[in-house]
């Protein structure tokens, strides 16, 4: 995808004569990234950035401004979207008053899947939730993680090479989001492309290969976790330790023999300091403590997160 852009008109009050005030909210202001083969890519931004607009441009649902999208090639339209493109949106899309089975069933026909290949998808969708033992309850029976598994393979029932998810877990707790993020794991060996778009931060650096992280409709950052930490905050770890004594005022001089930036207040019991190679800086550091006649009573090393890298680029919590 290359130098996407969407704008969309908008009431913007009234004019001192009469009449109403239009202007444009821009949804996507130049946006470029590409999702490669087999990859999982996590779609980041605060409320507002834009996601939602990127997801319906890329599914054909939306017509961009400008730009060019481009699936394995070639450009999409709304007939290429629906074969190669899986869909997965953030509500529930299913039947409640069908079965788990009527439902794959429906969805998979949606998909074009007739005859033969359409038994066989249903049932390789049974087995990959881990609900063929519920293929003939209602689905609204289910749990909310249940559902979310549902909602999901019908999504992938003609198997996409390109799978948008928006929210996949959201409102499930953490033993359904780890099933999820299984199932997904099959999806990305068998070679399909993953986009995803989360809240849940955690999920996109432990689970994701790439991120990008999106405000006001631009692209602030994109590469791997390590790559944003490079790019902003750099790799430091916060290292904190607690002695066994009050910090003097005087005689601390042998903790300078570390070489690092340390935090040291007289009277408190800690000293924090930044390390970048904890299996370097770490014994220095516990060395010079010694040295300058404190027992260590307990060391937490602190580790930079997406947390920090996305509050870093946007200033915005991501809910914000």
């Amino acid at each position: 995808m290359n130098e996407l852009r969407k704008s969309y008109a908008r009431e913007g009050g009234v004019w001192p004569f009469g009449g109403s005030r239009q202007s444009r909210h821009v949804a996507l202001d130049g946006v470029s990234f590409e999702l490669r083969q087999g990859e999982r890519l996590a779609y980041l931004g605060p409320n507002g950035a834009g996601k939602t607009t990127m997801i319906r441009c890329l599914s054909g649902r939306t017509r961009p401004d400008s730009g060019k999208i481009e699936l394995l090639g070639r450009p999409v339209d709304r007939s290429s979207a629906r074969e190669t493109l899986g869909l997965v949106p953030q509500e529930i899309a299913l039947y409640a008053d069908l079965t788990t089975r009527e439902n794959l069933t429906a969805f998979g026909r949606f998909h074009g899947l007739r005859g033969s290949e359409l038994r066989k998808s249903v049932q390789w969708a049974l087995q990959w939730t881990g609900l063929k033992d519920r293929g003939d309850d209602l689905v609204s029976t289910f749990s909310g993680g249940m559902k979310r598994r549902v909602n999901l393979a019908c999504g992938v029932l003609h198997q996409p090479e390109v799978l948008l998810l928006d929210e996949p877990s959201v409102g499930v707790d953490p033993q359904s989001r780890q099933r999820i993020f299984s199932m997904l794991d099959q999806l990305s060996d068998r070679g399909t492309s993953i986009l995803l778009t989360t809240h849940h931060l955690d999920e996109a650096q432990t689970q994701c290969d790439r991120i990008v992280i999106v405000d006001r409709g631009r692209v602030v950052a994109s590469g791997t976790f390590d790559e944003l930490l490079r790019q902003t905050i750099g790799g430091d770890r916060n290292v904190h330790v607690r002695l066994d004594q009050e910090l003097r005022g005087e005689g601390n001089e042998p903790l300078a023999t570390c070489g690092l930036p340390l935090s040291v207040t007289p009277g408190e019991h800690s000293i924090s300091a930044k390390v970048a190679e904890i299996a370097i800086g770490l014994p220095q550091l516990i060395d010079a403590i010694g040295a300058a006649g404190y027992g260590v009573v307990d060391v937490e090393v602190q580790s930079p997160s997406l947390h920090h890298v996305f509050l870093h680029l946007t200033g915005h919590e991501l809910r914000d």
